[in-house]
């Protein structure tokens, strides 16, 4: 663990007080001692619910270096990680989380805006998605139905017998 990395995640997060369009969740990725990915929560800028903090910087991470996973990174976030960043982190390769504020803390934040002004209202609480991505899909408050599941099938045969042979 190393504060100057958490430092500079929270250093990124308060880029947002200037940047509009941006939210104060910064985040970094480092690997052998040095940081190799940052971000910044964009989703309202770059009108993209996937732009947080955590997830801007694992796909900087993986644009800098051009590949698709960073086995053996850390990640330093400001703030504990939505669910959504949790499994891109799990997904690329991240060996292990440091966060500052905790999920209480980030649902607080949300709250506070929330009351000052109702703009800030997200569609779901990180406390129900958490309960709503672990139920199987035909118990989720959304509907999920399976549509041409052969021809789907079909597809994924034929790109592995395209790539190997």
């Amino acid at each position: 663990m190393n504060e100057d990395f958490m430092r500079r995640a929270i250093a990124i997060a308060e880029r947002s007080f200037d940047e509009p369009g941006t939210l104060p969740f910064g985040a970094v990725v480092v690997r052998d001692g040095e940081i190799i990915g940052e971000g910044l929560n964009r989703s309202i800028a770059a009108s993209d619910p996937t732009s947080h903090g955590e997830v801007e910087a694992i796909r900087d991470a993986c644009r800098r270096l051009a590949v698709t996973s960073v086995p053996g990174a850390d990640l330093y976030t400001n703030c504990a990680p939505c669910h959504m960043c949790l499994a891109t982190m799990y997904l690329s390769g991240i060996e292990t989380l440091y966060y500052a504020a905790g999920p209480e803390d980030g649902a607080d934040l949300f709250r506070r805006l929330v009351a000052a002004d109702s703009a800030w209202a997200r569609p779901i609480s990180a406390a129900d998605l958490c309960r709503e991505i672990a139920l199987p899909a035909d118990q989720r408050t959304m509907p999920s139905h399976q549509v041409l599941a052969d021809e789907g099938r079909r597809l994924f045969d034929a790109f592995v017998f395209r790539h190997t042979g």
